[in-house]
C-alpha cells in the first residue's frame, strides 16, 4: 500500500492568503505547502486508487503528484475543506463510488452520504454508497471502516484502511478532539501509519474563547478549543493506538515558524510505502 498525503493543512491553508505571518512566508521560501486535507491510497497489488476526503485543492493535488482520478473515495465529514473539492469530479471519470457514513446526524436529521448525495446529485459520476460505522466495507480492494470520533457539532468519523492480503494498515484520527470512544480506538489502534489531526500547540489554547481540554497528568491540554488535538494531544494519541510510524495532519498557520515544519508535523506530499 503507497500513501501520499496530498494536503495536510487545515481549512485555510498554508500558506493562507493574503497573510504575511513568519510561518506563511517561511512555507513560501522553503516552497513548502499545507493545502486542505485528502489522502491518497495506492493498492499496489491491483493499481486501484482510493481518495480519503475530497479537498478543495482536489485538482491542484492531483496534478502537482501527476495522479489519474481515483477509483473511488471515502468522505469523512461535510465540512467544506474535506467534502467540497466534489465538484472536481466533473468530466474527471465516469463513475466515482463514494462511501461515507450511513448513521443519522442529529444535527442535520441526514447522513453523511445523503448530505452528499442531496449536494452533489447533479454529478452522475459521484456514485455515493452510504456504510455502517464499524462495518468494513470494500473499496479499491482494500478494506475500510469508518469510526466516530469527536468534532462537535457535527458527525465526523475517523478511518481504517488495510490490506486483506498483507494486512498492511493506515488510520486517519479524522478531524476530532482527544476525546475519541474506546471503541473507535480499537480500530484504529496498531496502524503501521498513521495521521492525526493536530492543529497548534498546547501554548496556543489561551488565544480560544474555549481554551483547552483534555488535559493530562501534567495539566497539558490534548484539545484545542471543541473540534481539534493540539500538537501534544495528536502526539499522545498516537502514542496511545501503538502506531509504528504516524504524522500530525491539519496543521494551521497559527504554528510558530521555528516550530511549524519540525517533525512530526507533516507537510504536502509526503509519500509511505507499507
Amino acid at each position: 500500500m503507497e500513501v501520499t498525503l496530498l494536503g495536510a493543512g487545515d481549512t485555510t491553508g498554508t500558506p493562507t492568503v493574503g497573510c504575511d505571518c513568519d510561518t506563511c512566508e517561511r512555507a513560501a521560501e522553503r516552497g513548502v505547502e499545507r493545502t486542505r486535507f485528502s489522502v491518497h491510497v495506492r493498492n499496489e497489488r491491483t493499481g486501484e486508487t482510493l481518495l480519503i476526503d475530497l479537498s478543495p485543492d482536489f485538482r491542484h493535488q492531483l496534478l502537482r503528484e501527476g495522479f489519474e482520478a481515483p477509483d473511488a473515495a471515502v468522505v469523512t465529514h461535510i465540512h467544506f475543506d474535506h467534502l467540497h473539492g466534489a465538484g472536481n469530479v466533473f468530466r474527471l471519470t465516469r463513475e466515482l463510488p463514494t462511501h461515507a457514513p450511513d448513521s443519522v446526524d442529529p444535527v442535520t436529521g441526514e447522513s453523511v452520504a445523503e448530505t452528499v448525495r442531496d449536494q452533489y446529485d447533479y454529478l452522475d459520476a459521484l456514485a455515493v454508497r452510504g456504510e455502517t460505522p464499524f462495518e468494513p466495507f470494500e473499496a479499491a480492494g482494500l478494506e475500510v471502516t469508518l469510526v466516530p470520533v469527536d468534532h462537535p457539532p457535527l458527525d465526523c468519523y475517523g478511518v481504517r484502511v488495510v490490506d486483506p492480503e498483507t494486512g498492511a494498515t493506515f488510520a486517519f484520527s479524522g478531524d476530532t478532539t482527544y476525546d475519541i470512544s474506546a471503541d473507535s480506538r480499537e480500530v484504529l489502534r496498531g496502524a503501521d501509519l498513521l495521521f492525526a489531526d493536530g492543529i497548534v500547540h498546547h501554548e496556543f489554547t489561551e488565544h480560544h474563547p474555549r481554551g483547552g481540554d483534555d488535559h493530562d497528568e501534567d495539566d497539558v491540554p490534548r484539545t484545542f478549543g471543541t473540534k481539534h488535538m493540539t500538537i501534544h494531544g495528536a502526539k499522545r494519541l498516537a502514542e496511545d493506538l501503538n502506531a509504528d510510524r504516524y504524522r500530525l495532519v491539519h496543521v494551521s498557520h497559527f504554528v510558530p515558524a521555528d516550530r511549524a515544519f519540525e517533525d512530526p508535523l507533516a507537510v504536502d506530499g509526503e509519500r509511505y510505502t507499507i
